[in-house]
């Protein structure tokens, strides 16, 4: 397949299209079609986890996913997490415990925490550190991340 062919995406709940290319990443058609800019790009190598979405409900980094491959599929962004207009429980603990800094990392690892609370509701410290393995965070040394995600599992 050469050139540009538009897809359709089900972003967030509601049906969205983009030409994409072959070659074209998810992350870049989330923000630079879809203005979907809270999905961020960090390595472009999926060691950061900044990119992260869920498709079908599961935590995936974006920018290992091309936009062709998301077609058919339910994608999340972190602006799809609010709830009645308001803050996700995780949004709002990573603010109530101090969970971001500069907050580039945040919506990834808020995407990520999402996945281990739909899988596991309580989990252990050290499961929530496992999860958040693929996800890197050069502010806060984790321990306020970690503290935010208890947090929101406590108010499950």
């Amino acid at each position: 397949m050469t050139g540009t062919c538009s897809i359709t995406l089900d972003v967030n709940g509601v049906t969205r299209t983009a030409e994409v290319e072959p070659r074209d990443l998810l992350v870049y058609v989330l923000r630079d079609q879809l203005d979907l800019t809270g999905t961020h790009v960090g390595c472009d190598t999926s060691q950061c986890g900044a990119c992260t979405v869920h498709m079908d409900g599961r935590a995936v980094k974006s920018c290992t996913v091309l936009a062709l491959q998301a077609e058919g599929h339910a994608i999340t962004t972190i602006e799809g997490l609010k709830r009645d207009g308001g803050l996700h429980p995780l949004q709002q603990a990573f603010w109530e415990k101090h969970g971001l800094q500069c907050g580039f990392c945040t919506p990834g690892m808020i995407m990520t925490a999402a996945d281990l609370l739909a899988t596991n509701p309580k989990p252990t410290e050290a499961e929530i550190r496992h999860a958040l393995a693929g996800n890197l965070c050069r502010c806060t040394g984790y321990q306020n991340i970690v503290a935010a995600i208890q947090a929101a599992a406590a108010a499950r």
